[in-house]
């Protein structure tokens, strides 16, 4: 009950409004200010800049490009595993999609036709496929990097919802990740059909990628979808970077079931750590 309390006002205060605002407050440039929040919220989540391309605050005009800030090379080795964790998270659900219906949190599921907006060709090809939902916290690193090489299909924008991802809310608003604003990226790799989908939370004031840009804020209340033929289509190279939030989210990953397997990992899994082999019957 006390979840559901603390949970009740984000059904009634204005989501996106809210982080329209907070998406204009991120990209100030407010000189020694700017920098005074930076070292602030350096502080409070404890973040290593030492691992950052540049760890000198000064480098960063507004919040928000020390948000997205960029990683040394280094920071992030690539294991040998077929599929990557695309970002730094933490594995809130993990496993197999039954029939179309995946795990929300205990005792609380959603489904795929929900989740992809109804877009049928893609429910057919994941509904007895993989799922791993990656909640990012604030403190995250907040790129995005493709967990192996893809051609880009397809691309869904799903307006909707700001509620915040967490596991409070998870647990307690009934089909989050298929409520809320997201983008959903469709590739075609080795491995078979993958989708990565970006999904959007309370303060997220943008999510882009790097083939088209800022794709939320977005105006339309309606359903888009972009369609990449094989002769344009944007190849991504294992772990290039794909896309990023601001403000803390989730990536859900969707793979074929029949070609690739989960392998043990730790909840916490950084960019470019193992996740998935392909499968290998007994």
């Amino acid at each position: 009950m006390k979840n559901e309390l603390l949970t009740l006002p984000q059904y009634l205060i204005p989501q996106h409004f809210l982080s329209r605002i907070v998406l204009k407050l991120t990209r100030l440039k407010m000189g020694k200010l700017t920098h005074w929040m930076i070292r602030r919220f350096i502080q409070h989540y404890k973040i290593d800049m030492s691992i950052a391309q540049s760890s000198e605050i000064r480098d960063y005009p507004s919040f928000n490009q020390f948000f997205t800030r960029a990683l040394k090379p280094s920071a992030r080795p690539l294991d040998k595993a077929d599929i990557l964790s695309p970002v730094d998270a933490e594995i809130s659900q993990q496993g197999k999609i039954d029939n179309g219906t995946l795990l929300q949190a205990k005792g609380r599921n959603f489904q795929l036709n929900d989740l992809l907006a109804g877009q049928t060709d893609m429910v057919d090809l994941f509904k007895q496929g993989l799922f791993c939902t990656l909640y990012l916290s604030p403190k995250d690193y907040h790129r995005i990097h493709i967990p192996t090489t893809g051609r880009l299909t397809d691309m869904v924008y799903v307006p909707g919802r700001l509620f915040s991802v967490n596991q409070r809310t998870s647990e307690v608003v009934p089909n989050l990740f298929a409520r809320n604003e997201r983008v959903i990226c469709l590739f075609e790799t080795e491995f078979g059909p993958m989708a990565v989908i970006l999904v959007g939370a309370l303060f997220v004031g943008s999510i882009e990628t790097v083939w088209e840009g800022v794709v939320t804020p977005n105006a339309s209340s309606k359903i888009e979808r972009w369609h990449y033929p094989e002769n344009t289509a944007p190849v991504l190279q294992r772990a290039a970077e794909m896309g990023r939030f601001n403000m803390g989210s989730t990536v859900i990953m969707l793979l074929d079931a029949k070609r690739l397997e989960w392998l043990p990992t730790q909840n916490k899994v950084l960019m470019g750590q193992r996740l998935a082999m392909s499968y290998k019957p007994s």
